[in-house]
């Protein structure tokens, strides 16, 4: 099993310099993030034996779960790249460099609450809905710049960028679609120069699509069925709005 993922992780390494190249971008600009979601942790280790160091969880639970396993080692970061309650917010902060998916003010205001508790400041990553589906979370695209804004008033919060989930079971058009338009909302967002917020990181790009994300600009990718093998429980159980809320 362990050669398995390492010869999945050559290949999607491979990928992701042939799209590198054929957009004449460098392989230094793009992160592979691991996403550990139902991953075991005996497929995680295989994966940092491998040279891996960049993991994202989805599920707070999941998280603390691995967290005091993981930490072993080291050299490894967490991001959190699921939906994220209010309520576990707390749980989050404690273990992770990233949250990908900041896609409300409550949420931002729940972040900058516990951080102040802790004396700690976050970076975050502001997610926008590009493909307007209703199963998705994320700001509009409409709303993106003004929430950039808002959140920007909080000093705990560093927003570094922007992140989405490109259309699901879309074709590569479709796709590229909804990563051109996170662009051009990066791009208005750095014309606003809001204090302390940059523009530098794009997260976009999962597995069936990572390669046109990196053509259109993405700085961190979030591969987990390309290299761990398909989960056993679908898309829907982590991206579904009809998840149980508390807000």
């Amino acid at each position: 099993m362990g050669h398995l993922v390492e010869e999945n992780l050559k290949t999607v390494r491979q990928q992701m310099e042939l799209a590198c190249q054929a957009s004449g971008r460098k392989i230094e600009g793009v992160q592979l993030l691991l996403a550990t979601k139902t991953v075991p942790l005996e497929k995680l280790q295989m994966a940092i034996q491998a040279g891996e160091t960049l993991f994202g969880e989805n599920k707070a639970q999941e998280l603390r779960d691995k967290f005091p396993l993981m930490q072993q080692n080291n050299q490894v970061e967490w991001h959190f790249i699921g939906h994220l309650q209010t309520n576990k917010v707390k749980d989050v902060v404690k273990y992770v460099t990233l949250i990908h998916s900041v896609d409300r003010l409550k949420l931002g205001q729940a972040l900058h609450r516990q951080l102040v508790k802790e004396n700690k400041t976050m970076d975050i990553l502001v997610q926008i809905n590009t493909s307007y589906e209703e199963s998705k979370f994320g700001a509009s695209p409409e709303t993106a710049v003004e929430l950039v804004e808002q959140l920007s008033q909080f000093e705990t919060l560093n927003v570094k960028g922007l992140m989405t989930i490109g259309k699901l079971n879309a074709t590569n058009d479709e796709t590229r679609h909804c990563f051109r338009l996170l662009k051009s909302i990066q791009t208005q967002i750095r014309e606003k120069k809001f204090p302390r917020v940059e523009m530098d990181i794009l997260s976009m790009g999962m597995s069936g699509d990572f390669k046109v994300a990196i053509e259109e600009g993405a700085t961190i990718i979030r591969v987990g069925t390309s290299v761990f093998g398909q989960r056993y429980l679908p898309d829907s159980y982590y991206w579904n709005e009809n998840a149980r809320q508390d807000d």
